[in-house]
């Protein structure tokens, strides 16, 4: 299984019946399909749109109807539209459950850069702010190491953060890490993965806490 299909499968299984969910452009996208039968979740996209569905076929596509990476989308029943004031709003409210969002770094802390590379231009950080901080639960899906190699758990962030809350869990193609206010705790390995493995790819200081062991582990 690819890394980004581990990751998503392993998401899928923290949302819970009626929750109203938000995905995030990248590995969270995915992640709709593989939600279990026995759960219904209400999809909403910052752009204005609850009840979104997955992609459709190419031939059932309409270029009005996108999610926010302007992706074509489908509506599942029930759906409805409204403006992006009123979707921010319900973000901000506290009207979202749970925000699935890719990042480029998380530190020890918790904390997230998900936005911008130092250096580079960007058109705007579009909703990742406002779903960090008003999302009820923000989960991080992203891949352990970036393309070079380099750890995303970092001790110090090196690109400029998100916002100023903690994230409430991590999940990458090797492991799975609760964010408390003491730091990272890792709780799960994913399936190939070592302990050994994590340790040498992960830059941040975390907790362990599998189901039969409890130790301090260190970064790289």
């Amino acid at each position: 299984m690819k890394a980004q299909e581990l990751i998503a499968r392993r998401a899928a299984l923290e949302l819970k019946d009626g929750d109203v969910v938000n995905l995030g452009i990248g590995i969270p996208l995915l992640v709709a399909a593989y939600v279990p039968d026995d759960v219904r979740v209400h999809f909403h996209t910052e752009n204005g749109m609850l009840e979104m569905g997955p992609e459709p076929p190419e031939d059932q596509r309409d270029p009005q109807v996108v999610n926010a990476a302007k992706r074509p989308i489908s509506e599942l029943p029930g759906a409805s539209y409204f403006d992006s004031a009123a979707s921010f709003a319900m973000i901000r409210g506290g009207h979202v459950d749970v925000a699935l969002l890719g990042a480029l770094q998380v530190d020890e802390r918790g904390h997230l850069a998900n936005w911008t590379l130092p250096g580079h231009s960007v058109l705007g950080v579009g909703g990742a702010m406002d779903l960090l901080e008003g999302a009820r639960r923000v989960i991080v899906l992203m891949t352990h190491c970036t393309k070079d190699g380099e750890p995303k758990l970092v001790e110090r962030l090196t690109c400029p953060p998100t916002g100023s809350r903690r994230v409430d869990m991590v999940i990458t193609e090797q492991a799975v890490f609760a964010v408390t206010e003491q730091g990272l705790t890792l709780i799960e390995l994913q399936p190939g993965a070592t302990l050994d493995d994590v340790r040498r790819n992960t830059a941040a200081r975390f907790d362990v806490a599998l189901e039969h062991e409890r130790t301090i582990a260190g970064g790289q």
